[in-house]
């Protein structure tokens, strides 16, 4: 990834130094070429193109928006309601992440969406704790959180 990169600017420089415009736009201009000739010759430029990986960042960030949102109002419904019929619980949810890194950005994903906050990781990172504050059903939860959250984070990084 990070030769791509390197690749990517040495483009752009010399596209800028042999137009002989010292500009930001001739530069940019430069480094959209260089984005595309790798493009171009992916099958001899070792990795994954590297914009792959910043795009998926994007699509988690904005997945985490949207869900901070939607649960949000989900929990300001459930407060304001005149009969306050709620029911808080911890289920313990196993994990397809393995690294530290990818378990505490779930983690915190969870933590930081209102209704739900990580209690525990088990010693041997196969499973965490999690309190919500509305369970209707365990296993519904667990499947939203594994086809939201943890995937888009698998997809990050792997």
């Amino acid at each position: 990834m990070a030769f791509q990169i390197v690749i990517n600017l040495i483009i752009a420089f010399m596209w800028m130094f042999l137009s002989e415009t010292y500009t930001f736009t001739s530069f940019f201009l430069g480094y959209v070429l260089g984005v595309l000739l790798l493009l171009l010759l992916d099958r001899f430029v070792p990795g994954r193109f590297y914009l792959y990986r910043a795009m998926k960042i994007l699509q988690l960030t904005l997945l985490f928006i949207k869900e901070l949102i939607t649960s949000t109002l989900e929990i300001t419904k459930l407060v304001y309601k005149r009969n306050l019929n709620v029911e808080p619980g911890i289920f313990s949810y196993p994990l397809e992440v393995s690294s530290d890194w990818e378990i505490t950005l779930l983690s915190n994903l969870i933590s930081l969406t209102p209704g739900t906050l990580t209690v525990a990781v088990s010693h041997d990172n196969k499973e965490i704790f999690i309190h919500a504050m509305h369970i209707d059903d365990t296993e519904e939860s667990i499947h939203s959180i594994k086809n939201s959250f943890e995937r888009a984070i698998m997809e990050v990084t792997r």
